[in-house]
């Protein structure tokens, strides 16, 4: 079949399920559930797919709010589509869920009724707590996303450009608790040992090692628990630090620096010290050029307006799916103000009609470059070789 009419049957079915889509992502938005508790959301999502001849595995993963929806067609490649739908407290869905994970949704619709264009299979993969755990972390580590050929989702944005793709950064976070000894600050202060004190020379020492920090290094501190009396040493003393790198080799040399800056500290001022990891380690982003290309080739071709992709300026869990298979994460631009994620304008923009048309185009994207990797071995074959390269190369900086 002629690429031609692949395009117009990709359109075809877009535009059949277009409404559909539209309902669920008005649905979201007028009932917003936060991260781990999008009990409704998933299971109206899920309904959806299995009235669409999905087979849905709901739970999925151990995660009461995640699922799995399959569509086979017989042995061949394997490509991913991720869904997003929790909110924010407070905002509702104002980093765009709602819009983008209904994008998702409509190109999952999409590939269903163009199923008889491919032989292998498509996962629809719900993940929820986006905002808070990361539900692809944990997916990622079990192997969810092992041997896939392709794992994709689009992100919403404002500012009327489009990016082929969401560079990010890797993160890790601890709590150091420091463990000191109480004492009177006037009557008998030597025979305290100020946690407070080592607390705070744990980040002095940070402060001081910055000046020979590589660019990509952001560390960033603040102390939870400095004591409950102003007159008496305090015995224990807490901080909570992210930071973030341009990869996990170089996440885990500043995992070291850090670590010595609290361990000095804690010999310093004659202190216990335990740290603890707040969270599970968020990737930094395998970017493929060979998608990157074909996704900025399909923008263009629908009007979309395109610029290159922008240094990364956060992390994502979508970063832990391209360590285990080739994966893309566009952004496409869903009004042309220059609302910003994570506020309650940018969640009203998401159901305009503006979106809307957004939606339909984002999920023509996705829709296209399913079937490029489902269809095409050659490219498939590239897409493949240049992620064992570029993982090889992380994995030796680890």
């Amino acid at each position: 079949m002629e690429d031609q009419e692949i395009t117009r049957r990709v359109k075809e079915a877009v535009e059949k399920h277009a409404k559909t889509a539209k309902m669920l992502r008005d649905d979201l938005y007028a009932h917003p559930e936060i991260s781990g508790q999008e009990f409704e959301s998933s299971r109206k999502i899920v309904s959806l797919l299995e009235k669409a001849g999905y087979a849905a595995e709901f739970p999925f993963c151990e995660i009461p709010t995640a699922f799995r929806a399959v569509l086979e067609t017989g042995r061949g490649p394997q490509a991913a589509v991720m869904v997003e739908y929790d909110a924010l407290p407070g905002v509702g869905h104002g980093c765009g869920h709602n819009l983008h994970g209904s994008l998702s949704i409509l190109a999952a619709l999409a590939l269903m009724e163009l199923r008889d264009l491919f032989t292998g299979t498509i996962c629809i993969i719900g993940t929820p707590n986006e905002e808070v755990e990361g539900a692809k972390i944990l997916m990622a580590a079990k192997g969810v996303f092992d041997g896939f050929d392709l794992a994709m989702m689009m992100h919403s944005c404002g500012g009327g450009v489009s990016q082929a793709n969401m560079a990010a950064l890797s993160l890790r976070g601890y709590t150091v608790e420091f463990s000191g000894r109480t004492a009177h600050t006037v009557a008998s202060p030597w025979q305290g040992r100020s946690a407070l004190a080592a607390a705070r020379k744990f980040i002095d020492l940070i402060d001081a090692r910055r000046e020979c920090f590589t660019p990509d290094v952001h560390v960033n501190a603040i102390i939870t628990d400095g004591g409950a009396a102003v007159n008496v040493i305090p015995d224990h003393a807490a901080v909570r630090i992210e930071f973030r790198t341009a990869s996990m080799g170089s996440l885990t040399e500043a995992d070291d620096m850090i670590t010595k800056c609290a361990r000095g500290a804690a010999m310093a001022l004659d202190c216990g010290m335990e740290m603890r990891q707040s969270f599970n380690d968020f990737a930094d982003m395998i970017r493929i050029a060979a998608l990157e290309k074909e996704v900025e080739t399909l923008f263009k071709s629908l009007g979309v307006p395109v610029e290159d992709v922008s240094a990364p300026m956060g992390s994502t869990d979508v970063g832990n799916v391209s360590y285990c298979c080739p994966a893309i994460q566009p952004v496409i631009s869903i009004t042309r103000d220059n609302f910003f994620l994570h506020t309650r304008e940018f969640a009203g923009a998401t159901i305009k009609n503006e979106a809307f048309d957004a939606m339909k185009a984002g999920a023509r994207v996705l829709t296209l470059l399913a079937l490029k990797v489902m269809r095409d071995g050659e490219f498939r074959k590239k897409v493949r070789d240049e992620f064992k390269a570029l993982l090889a190369a992380q994995v030796k900086s680890f």
